[in-house]
């Protein structure tokens, strides 16, 4: 039961709730005993989306209830302050995307108050050499010091190479960086690194630290 927002309500089940029936739906469940989780994410080329829906998809298979969230949406997600949040967003040229840094300093007080973590996707991750995957690292330690958000969980997620997508000039720049990390440069595929067994684990950690 994946709960996605939208700028009217949100959506249960792909079916849109409105507001004016979130009282109902908290006195249907308010014997059931389960934990509403915001997972939300920034994603610029799609695989940040695809691991939002991957972790969603595992705290609904765990009994929790899942918030599903498109920070760069800049809508309000309608369902008050969830009780935990997972937000995940990609690096790149550098940096975090400036919509999702503006989330987290806005939300910090609250996210102060609850279990979180931190997703943080990135090529770099998945380089063969220890200095890069160590800059991965530096991404987001710099960021939460930036930010003053304390996340109990960092995991770092290798992104992907979607080749399909670029427009021309970023096609030619990343074959010449993937070929500089002898990385998969065949255009014609999308090549993904994202190591999903280790993504499912972290989401097992962090669902049982709040329980404990």
């Amino acid at each position: 039961m994946i709960f996605e927002d939208c700028a009217s309500g949100f959506v249960l089940n792909q079916v849109l709730i409105m507001p004016s029936a979130l009282h109902f739906l908290h006195l249907t469940h308010m014997e059931d005993v389960w934990m509403m989780i915001l997972v939300g994410y920034v994603s610029i080329e799609g695989q940040t989306r695809k691991i939002a829906d991957s972790i969603a998809g595992e705290i609904e298979a765990a009994g929790e209830r899942a918030l599903l969230f498109d920070i760069a949406s800049l809508e309000e997600y309608a369902v008050g302050h969830p009780e935990a949040a997972i937000l995940c967003a990609p690096i790149h040229a550098g940096k975090y995307p400036t919509v999702f840094r503006d989330f987290v300093m806005r939300e910090v007080p609250w996210l102060s108050t609850v279990p979180t973590s931190f997703v943080s996707v990135s090529l770099l991750i998945a380089s063969d050499v220890e200095a890069e995957r160590q800059e991965a690292r530096g991404f987001a330690d710099h960021f939460v010091e930036e930010t003053g958000w304390r996340p109990a969980m960092t995991h770092h997620a290798a992104g992907a190479l979607r080749y399909r997508e670029y427009d021309f000039f970023k096609r030619w720049m990343m074959q010449r960086m993937a070929r500089e990390r002898h990385a998969p440069t065949d255009a014609d595929e999308d090549h993904e690194f994202t190591d999903w067994a280790a993504l499912k684990s972290f989401v097992g950690t962090f669902l049982a630290a709040p329980k404990a």
